[in-house]
This record gives C-alpha cells, sequence and structure tokens, in this order.
C-alpha cells in the first residue's frame, strides 16, 4: 500500500506510526516544508515542498489565519500536482490537518482515503473563551465570530476527511456530530520501556550543583510558560512553596513563547511577567533554589522527571499534554489540576491528586502534604506508571490502534471532494 504523510513538522505526530507502516511493508512518502532537499528517514521518503506566497496587508484580522492556511494547502497542493505527473497515486493520506496543508489534495487524489489527526475543534463555550476570568471575564461577538472563522479549516476538511483520530476523548469530543461517526479515538502512545522510574537519575544544574533522587524536587513543565498551561497558578504559589519547603529545589522546563492564547502584554513574555509578580515576595536564598532550564534536549528532559520528587502539571480545559502521561510512566508522584482533560487519565487519590486550578493556596496545601508523605507518593507513582503502561503503552496498546486504524482506512470507499 503507498502511504502519503502530510505534515508542517514531520513527522510529528508520525513518529512512531510511519517507520512501522515501512516495517509492516508500505511504501512510505512524506511532504512536509521542514526539508529542503529529498531524503530519507526510518525507510520513509521524506520530499521537500516551498510555502509560496505571503499574508494580505491590510486584511480582515479574522481571515488573517485562514489565509496562511490556503497559502500552505496551495503549496502542498502544487507540490502533490508535482509527485501526480509522475505518476505517484497514494492509497492512503495520513495529514495533521491542522495548519491547512490538506485542504486540497483530494482534489488531485479523489481515489485517495483521507485520515486526519484531529487535534481539536475550537469551541466558543466558556470553558474554551472565558475558562480563566483573569484573561477574559466575557465573551464578545468579536470573539465568537473570530473562533467561528478559525474553524473554516476544519469545516472544510471535514468534507473530504474518511477517517479521523484523536488522541483523548476530551479532544475528540470537541469535534462537532458529523465528525463523531467517523472519528477513533486512540492516544500517539508512550515508551514506557524508555521512560521509566531511574533510582540513579541525576541532573546537573547550570552552576554545576547535582540534583537526584535524595532531593526534593519539584518539578513543572510546559513547552512554553503561559497561562494556558497555569504558570501563573504555579508562580503565585510559589512564595510559599519556598517558605515551607526550605530544602525544596523547584525545576521548571519551558520556553519564553506563546504556544496557546494572547501574547504577554508590551512585547514580554508570560515567563517574565509572572517572575516580576512574585520575585518581591521571595528572599535571594530561596530564589536560587529555583530552576529556569527553559528548553531542553529529551534526555535533559527524562532526567529531571526521573530525580522528580513530586511532580506539578496545571492546564485549561485544552489538549492535554504528553509532559503528563510521561511524568506518569517515570513513576512520579502528581499534582494535577482538576479540569477535564486532567481526568480522562488521572483518578483522585489512585494515580495522583489533583487541585482546583485557581487555588494557589490549596496547590500549596495539597504538594506539601505529598512531599511529607513518602508511602502515598510511592503508592501514587506505582499506579500511574501500571495505568499508562495498561492504556497509553506505544508499543503494545497505542501503536496497534493506529495501525488497525490505517488498515480500516485503506478500505473505506473515499469520499469525493464537494462543490
Amino acid at each position: 500500500m503507498k502511504i502519503l504523510c502530510i505534515h508542517q513538522n514531520f513527522p510529528g505526530q508520525y513518529k512512531h506510526l510511519a517507520p512501522e507502516l515501512v516495517r509492516l511493508g508500505h511504501e512510505v512518502t512524506a511532504l512536509t516544508p521542514k526539508v529542503k532537499e529529498p531524503t530519507r528517514w526510518n525507510g520513509v521518503r521524506v520530499l521537500p515542498y516551498e510555502i509560496r506566497g505571503s499574508s494580505t496587508r491590510g486584511i480582515h484580522s479574522y481571515l488573517m489565519d485562514f489565509e496562511t492556511k490556503i497559502l500552505r494547502g496551495v503549496s502542498c497542493c502544487n507540490a502533490a500536482l508535482t509527485l501526480k505527473r509522475q505518476g505517484y497515486e497514494p492509497d492512503v493520506i495520513l495529514a495533521h490537518h491542522g495548519w491547512g496543508e490538506s485542504l486540497f489534495l483530494k482534489d488531485v487524489w479523489p481515489r485517495a482515503r483521507l485520515g486526519l489527526y484531529c487535534e481539536l475543534y475550537h469551541l466558543t463555550t466558556p470553558d474554551f473563551l472565558s475558562f480563566d476570568p483573569e484573561f477574559g471575564k466575557t465573551i464578545s461577538m468579536g470573539d465568537v465570530q473570530r473562533i467561528r472563522m478559525k474553524n473554516l479549516n476544519n469545516r472544510m476538511h471535514e468534507e473530504v476527511m474518511d477517517a479521523g483520530i484523536s488522541p483523548t476523548c476530551f479532544q475528540a469530543g470537541t469535534f462537532p456530530e458529523p465528525w463523531q461517526d467517523r472519528l477513533t479515538v486512540a492516544h500517539d502512545g508512550i515508551d514506557t520501556d524508555l521512560v521509566v522510574p531511574n533510582p540513579a537519575a541525576r541532573l546537573e544544574l547550570a552552576d554545576g550543583r547535582v540534583l537526584t533522587r535524595d532531593d526534593e524536587v519539584i518539578t513543572f513543565i510546559n513547552r512554553n510558560l503561559e497561562p494556558y498551561r497555569g504558570y501563573h497558578v504555579f508562580m503565585r504559589a510559589l512564595p510559599e512553596i519556598l517558605r515551607r519547603r526550605p530544602k525544596a529545589e523547584v525545576t521548571l522546563i519551558g520556553g519564553d513563547e506563546v504556544s496557546y492564547g494572547a501574547k504577554a502584554p508590551d512585547g514580554t513574555s508570560w515567563k517574565q511577567v509572572f517572575i516580576d509578580e512574585v520575585r518581591g515576595q521571595i528572599p535571594d536564598a530561596d530564589w536560587a533554589r529555583v530552576h529556569f532550564l527553559g528548553r531542553v534536549p529529551y534526555d535533559r528532559y527524562l532526567s529531571m522527571i526521573q530525580v522528580s520528587r513530586a511532580h506539578v502539571y496545571l492546564t485549561y480545559p485544552f489538549v492535554l499534554s504528553w509532559s503528563l502521561l510521561e511524568a506518569m510512566s517515570a513513576g512520579c508522584a502528581i499534582l494535577a489540576s482538576d479540569t477535564a482533560p486532567v481526568r480522562e487519565v488521572l483518578t483522585e487519590d489512585e494515580t495522583g491528586w489533583m487541585v482546583d486550578f485557581f487555588d494557589p493556596a490549596a496547590l500549596v496545601e495539597r504538594l506539601c502534604a505529598l512531599l511529607d508523605d513518602a508511602q502515598a507518593r510511592d503508592r501514587l507513582g506505582r499506579a500511574a506508571r501500571a495505568h499508562v503502561r495498561a492504556n497509553y503503552d506505544l508499543r503494545s496498546h497505542c501503536l496497534p490502534q493506529h495501525v488497525d486504524w490505517v488498515t480500516r482506512l485503506a478500505g473505506l470507499e473515499p469520499r469525493p471532494p464537494r462543490d
């Protein structure tokens, strides 16, 4: 079977699936703007294409996002037409459609089956648009209009999608009814043979000190340090955490940019906004126990969660972070926000503890209680790892689900493009 993968940052979500499909004997090709020259990766033929064009000056703000997706879709379509002229005809197209690349591929190959990675459908409900009153107490008509326009890309893909796959029930549930009978829930998978508890783990700090499992290490991880992932809540709890835990070392991973939501005001970063807010409440000696590691290589990230004595994970009702499941796989004692995506994978007092997202004082109390209770930490960490092994393990559970989904996708009668 000929399988074409489309991802703006290939391999992305196809990191494990694409090589597995090659191993099973399929011919796998990827189109991506990430590379400049044709190459091969784990048996996958990776072909480049260039995104041509630029946003129109003065265009209505609601259209800017969609115009960017059109530019990507047209550019990817042109690369697909070149492949078609060369005689290439895929049986299956796998695409993360979030950036628009796959908008017109059914017009090139109407008999191909299109399977989409369905990450999130944007909603106008209060939990999505005004969950955190600090950053938007009311939903304006402009907010509703912007979100409806943002979903144009989703809606156009729904017309031609033969099947979709979504990593969690929460994420799948954001998609409207017309999607639901074509959606499969299957997580990308956690490599639980790699992400393991490690009593000998070591994390070297910038000043040369080394943290181990003997230290009281509190960990917090975001792709970028921002409100969507509760960075502001954690930082507001930090002065009291440091006061109550004089031996604790607090380590944070995350960049200075924005992955989700609005940018920080005045050209600064959310990281710095909340450092500035709390720094005056923290003596210098305590601040020396706070370590911002920035963005780090995977092995350093892994060492950090392996030395963790308590891992804090906070999120809006949004896409679930891999870091939570990986921390669970590493046997961490988890303190997480009591929000919908977390409740899907974590059970209170079985695989972790939960706390109200908006309550820094409660976060401090529960974190201190967790740090004081070695027996609870051991029990929760063991149960968390067992849960991930049983339900989210890459090789025994998730990857077979994805391969089965591709096989079923290939057997469908393709939906034609619609005018």
